[in-house]
């Protein structure tokens, strides 16, 4: 299942890897492990945040997943299942058969 992870790394834990010179070279680490469909890298209240794309086949990967993030940056993070433009088509009948089961406000 195509997730995505946000991963938001702490200023002081930040600012410590870039001094070392470790912060690009651990994250491409972390990276190649998860090997992911798409990365992408912003600010999002104060802090360096990843927004990595990535496909989990089972649950039970969620702590190879996410502790690299936790022990080398101390680093807080969210996974979430995510839709492409094609699995949104895909999805579709589900939504309308919903709307039209739940969608009058109101009705039970």
């Amino acid at each position: 299942m195509r997730m995505l992870l946000k991963v938001s790394i702490p200023v002081e834990a930040g600012n410590a890897a870039v001094r070392k010179g470790t912060l690009g070279s651990t994250i491409q680490a972390i990276l190649a492990d998860l090997k992911p469909e798409a990365a992408y890298f912003a600010e999002e209240d104060g802090k360096r945040t990843g927004f990595v794309f990535f496909d989990m086949k089972d649950s039970s990967q969620l702590p190879a997943i996410a502790e690299p993030w936790f022990l080398a940056f101390n680093a807080s993070l969210t996974v979430r299942p995510a839709m492409n433009s094609q699995d949104l088509t895909a999805g579709m009948p589900g939504m309308t058969k919903a709307a039209e089961k739940y969608g009058q406000a109101g009705s039970a």
